[in-house]
């Protein structure tokens, strides 16, 4: 059954990928839907007998590596965080490809989408199987892989090249320490299988790795490597960059991104490596640091953007930020709850930001909408269910998840557990408004293209279908799985995937919060809305105003903090420096002028001379001869000889 899950989206990509031109784009839609929605249905089966069972298991599929001392086999790991993350993959997935049939109806090049899309399901499939960390790499690189070939999809578009190129770089940045931190588990360990590496990980505690002259605290090295690879991966903080230009692809690649595959990958990692993180306070405090900044930081350049998806791309960095901010608290089942649940109303959210841009003739831009819940009323409910749930109110998925991690920073022992919970609930409230803000700019209000408004209509069943699943889902996701995630059920239902140290009694504190503490993220969820209902509801005269008093600011923002332009200054320009002067004067000054132009040339032009004394005439050979022999007779005669 697991090798179902995993290869039947390997096997659409492939018959798509390989096939498409001569099967047709409608059998290539028709193909890997069917095995995903297939792959879909194994995964819910396998959640319930493992998840409310006691059936982990190892699958073997091959002997991969052997060599010395590594010892690599390719093996299914089988536990709860694992059928958790198989479900989360395969069903946005299915319900992405499902979606995509209808949003993608008018592109010639439909069979190369849907296998990219099935080859990105496969890729993420293959990392949260992993039984060890050379596997969980393979499948990082794959989704990495899959990623560059979807943002770029349009690859006649610069933008999309551009942006396809960017997150391909930004995340080798991070993959590097990946990289490095697991040649560190495999030095201090002697293995990269997880059984392995988490029976010896106890033993890490006190031992130091030796680098420039210093010995540090091993646990702490391993952890923070392992986390720079998640800040790539899950654009957090600093490495978060390439995720809004990723809005370049199709909006359905948007959703699966962001909703259940790659960009959760470093969370789930974290998670996986529990572990190794458990070891070291300080590690948990720099997750801890770089979540709460991510989430607040996020939050602010999301107040004022307008392309529709943009806005909820910065929403997903935000919430991955309060997913991290768990997993610095040590509340790591918290931390993937919240994946869940997000994985749920953001895909909602960017599915229904698809059906609007359909409508809209690929309209993005938010100013020049307005007035579409008269003639797109299903996709207006789905978008106000999706946008409850991610604001947190009572009784949908966010109200539970969110909360429950705003709650763990408060209880938290962690050094920076103040300015976490700070920071989450203050981006709870500016979360609230730039979601009302999208929602109010979008379907309320008065039309501004009045051209593309009067042509809107609703989108076809195949589109809407995907959207009351997930509807439903952001509905009852939280309250049906709050006990497994958060309460006493917790250590029963992860009780061999996620490893708490004997002093970690997070999830029990966090019953013990105060209420004003308790119920504050609901206030500040309130306080967002009514902000937002008085700036694009009773005056829309206000937000304009408030942008020309405080322009500094605003264009602080709306240019994302100007971390572009700055790593353009700091890394982008000195790299063309380098570049323009190795070639200009280490390629063509030194080489070129020592080599081709140099040395070559005179030896080609002494060649040229001594040419043109071979004429072919004997009595010029002759004459040469007899100066010869008077050079040689005269030599003889005054040298004394």
């Amino acid at each position: 059954m697991y090798q179902a899950i995993v290869f039947f989206p390997l096997l659409g990509f492939l018959i798509a990928g390989f096939f498409g031109r001569t099967i047709g784009a409608r059998a290539s839609e028709v193909v890997t839907t069917s095995l995903l929605f297939i792959a879909c249905f194994l995964a819910w089966i396998a959640f319930f007998s493992v998840g409310f069972g006691d059936h982990d298991t190892r699958v073997h599929v091959m002997q991969w590596i052997h060599v010395g001392d590594l010892k690599v086999d390719w093996a299914f790991r089988v536990d709860t965080m694992t059928v958790i993350m198989l479900i989360v993959v395969t069903t946005v997935s299915s319900l992405v490809h499902l979606y995509s049939i209808g949003y993608m109806h008018e592109d010639p090049s439909r069979p190369r989408f849907f296998a990219y899309l099935s080859l990105f399901t496969f890729a993420m499939l293959m990392l949260v199987t992993a039984d060890n960390l050379l596997q969980l790499f393979f499948g990082w690189e794959g989704v990495g892989l899959a990623s560059y070939l979807l943002i770029g999809f349009w690859y006649e578009k610069p933008s999309a090249n551009a942006a396809a190129m960017k997150a391909f770089v930004v995340n080798r940045v991070g993959d590097f320490g990946f990289m490095l931190g697991i040649f560190a588990i495999f030095v201090m360990t002697g293995s990269i299988a997880f059984e392995e590496v988490f029976a010896a990980a106890p033993s890490l505690a006190g031992k130091t790795i030796p680098f420039l002259g210093h010995h540090w605290d091993a646990p702490t090295v391993i952890a923070l490597l392992l986390f720079v690879g998640a800040m790539g991966k899950s654009a957090q903080f600093l490495l978060h960059t390439w995720l809004p230009d990723a809005m370049e692809g199709p909006t359905p690649v948007s959703a699966l991104i962001h909703a259940a595959t790659m960009v959760t990958a470093g969370v789930f990692m974290v998670a996986r490596m529990s572990p190794i993180f458990e070891l070291s306070q300080t590690a948990l405090n720099v997750v801890m640091l770089i979540g709460a900044t991510t989430a607040m930081f996020a939050a602010t350049v999301a107040l004022v953007q307008n392309d529709i998806k943009k806005v909820i791309a910065y929403s997903t960095c935000s919430q991955l930020g309060y997913m991290f901010v768990a997993m610095g608290a040590g509340a790591y089942s918290i931390g993937v709850f919240h994946l869940v649940t997000h994985a749920c109303f953001k895909a909602l959210l960017f599915l229904c930001a698809g059906s609007v841009i359909n409508a809209m003739h690929h309209e993005q831009d938010m100013r020049n909408m307005g007035g579409l819940a008269k003639k797109i009323p299903f996709t207006y409910v789905m978008m106000l269910i999706g946008t409850l749930a991610i604001t947190g109110f009572p009784f949908l998925a966010g109200y539970y998840s969110k909360d429950a991690i705003i709650e763990s920073a408060w209880a938290s022992k962690n050094y920076f557990a103040l300015y976490g919970w700070v920071m989450t609930v203050a981006a709870a409230a500016l979360t609230s408004f730039y979601s009302w803000r999208l929602i109010f700019l979008t379907f309320h209000g008065h039309p501004h293209d009045h051209h593309h408004y009067e042509a809107a209509h609703e989108s076809p069943k195949v589109m809407t279908i995907p959207l009351g699943v997930l509807g439903v889902g952001s509905v009852i996701a939280g309250f049906a799985l709050y006990n497994v995630f958060v309460g006493e059920g917790v250590h029963d239902f992860f009780r061999h995937s996620i490893f708490m140290g004997a002093e970690n009694h997070i999830l029990h504190e966090i019953h013990e919060i105060p209420l004003w503490a308790k119920y504050l993220p609901t206030l500040m969820m309130v306080l967002g809305f009514v902000i937002a209902y008085w700036f694009y509801i009773v005056d829309r005269t206000v937000p304009a105003a408030l942008a020309k008093s405080q322009d500094a600011l605003y264009q602080f923002l709306l240019n994302k903090w100007y971390f572009d332009e700055l790593y353009d200054r700091i890394f982008v320009k000195p790299a063309l420096w380098i570049g323009r002067l190795l070639w200009k004067r280490g390629d063509g000054t030194i080489i070129d002028g020592f080599g081709p132009n140099g040395v070559s040339a005179r030896v080609l032009d002494v060649t040229r001379g001594v040419v043109r004394l071979q004429t072919g005439y004997l009595y010029h050979y002759a004459f040469v001869m007899l100066i010869g022999v008077a050079a040689f007779i005269t030599w003889f005669m005054f040298a004394g000889v």
